[in-house]
């Protein structure tokens, strides 16, 4: 199982999330807490992840800015899916559980990872990959989860907002 750790915890720098796998750091995430970008280091590997004309991108931080190795853009807003590319490997991503926020990563049928959370106060994403998929396209989907959990929470705030204001009249 794959999760974002606590941020600045474990020898990681002030702001930057440790990725763990089984306990054992394997990476960093430096996530914008304003845009959907952000920087993973995994291994000697840079990776720059960014949105772009409504797509959620990855590359390698050596190659051009409008290059990609990892795509997602969503699927369908009402249903809550998206559609991941991982170097030419299509993932559909669907809810697992509206309610948890979880997600079930299916390629040719078969389910390839899915989605949790640590729980607590601030919970935060988990995933569990089926044996052989690249850490970097795992660590992908994590950070996938981090967009749609940030997404979710910015929309039910945004309705709470709206609720407390209509209704106080």
């Amino acid at each position: 199982m794959l999760e974002l750790g606590k941020a600045g915890a474990l020898g990681v720098g002030r702001g930057v999330l440790p990725l763990l796998s089984g306990g054992a750091v394997v990476g960093t995430l430096q996530a914008s807490n304003w845009k959907e970008q952000a920087t993973a280091v995994i291994g000697d590997r840079v990776w720059q992840y960014s949105k772009r004309k409504g797509e959620l991108r990855a590359r390698w931080a050596v190659e051009p800015e409008d290059s990609a190795r990892l795509r997602a853009r969503q699927a369908s807003s009402w249903k809550g899916t998206w559609v991941a590319d991982l170097e030419g490997t299509r993932v559909d991503v669907e809810v697992l559980s509206y309610w948890k926020g979880t997600h079930r990563f299916v390629s040719g049928g078969q389910q390839v990872a899915h989605s949790a959370s640590t729980g607590g106060w601030s919970p935060r994403p988990t995933l569990t990959a089926t044996p052989g998929m690249p850490l970097g396209h795992q660590i992908f989907l994590l950070w996938l989860e981090l967009v749609i959990s940030r997404r979710n929470t910015a929309a039910m705030t945004a309705a709470t907002g709206v609720a407390v204001v209509g209704g106080s009249s």
